[in-house]
């Protein structure tokens, strides 16, 4: 019997990227406060307002109902662009992963915290607890990755990030990415003001705006093909040529 484009897209995602299916089970309880963990976003995933302050400029409010919330309306150009295996660097809750299966596309979710990957579980996505710079199934392979919801910030180093993620894709593949609403490229440590007042150790971060990414591109061996602008920007960045 057919699994229908669910099923499949998950059977092929697992048998071409060696993707391990048994963590595809759902069904993990709503995290209360003693299940948050160590991870930097994680009082934002279990659904609590907070803000990312940056050092020398302003704060700014985490989308954190966008985060746990099913994939809306300002996510379709990011879900239009993947026709192929994808990856979500930075998955959060799964919102895209989610919806990628739903479309019939083969997704994988990669995020540090073991919160994210629970609640991509209870969507019933799946979802890898790995730093994005380790070892990935389908180096050289996915044919599209994506940095959503602020992630081009991860590591505060863009042109570190946009190479190492050069190295996950296809020869033909693309990334999309999610801009900053401001201009320009920030650098500079970081921390989430959680609720109560009190914060997260300073950690790198950084913000790409829509006249910066053609630069942090190039640095990295990518070129930009595509942008959308909008309430939300995004680009779509392939290999060099």
């Amino acid at each position: 019997m057919s699994l229908g484009p669910v099923g499949d897209a998950r059977r092929t995602r697992d048998a071409y990227f060696g993707v391990n299916s048994g963590l595809d089970s759902p069904g993990v309880d709503e995290p209360g406060v003693d299940d948050l963990g160590i991870g930097r976003f994680d009082v934002g995933l279990a659904g609590r307002r907070c803000r990312l302050d940056r050092a020398g400029a302003p704060a700014k409010a985490l989308r954190v109902r966008r985060w746990r919330a099913a994939a809306g309306r300002s996510d379709g150009w990011l879900l239009d662009s993947c026709r192929g295996p994808t990856v979500d660097l930075g998955c959060g809750p799964g919102r895209l992963v989610t919806a990628l299966i739903e479309r019939g596309v083969p997704a994988l979710g990669v995020d540090s915290s073991a919160l994210a990957v629970r609640l991509c579980a209870r969507r019933g996505a799946v979802a890898l607890r790995r730093n994005l710079f380790d070892v990935l199934p389908g180096e050289g392979r996915w044919h599209h990755a994506l940095l959503a919801d602020g992630n081009l910030g991860i590591g505060g180093d863009p042109v570190a990030l946009l190479s190492r993620v050069h190295r996950l894709l296809s020869p033909r593949g693309s990334l999309l990415v999610e801009l900053a609403g401001e201009p320009g490229l920030w650098r500079g440590p970081a921390r989430v003001l959680r609720p109560g007042g009190t914060a997260t150790d300073w950690f790198p971060w950084a913000t790409v705006g829509l006249d910066a990414i053609a630069e942090v591109a190039s640095a990295a061996g990518l070129r930009m093909c595509r942008v959308r602008e909008g309430r939300r920007a995004f680009a779509e960045l392939q290999r060099g040529r």
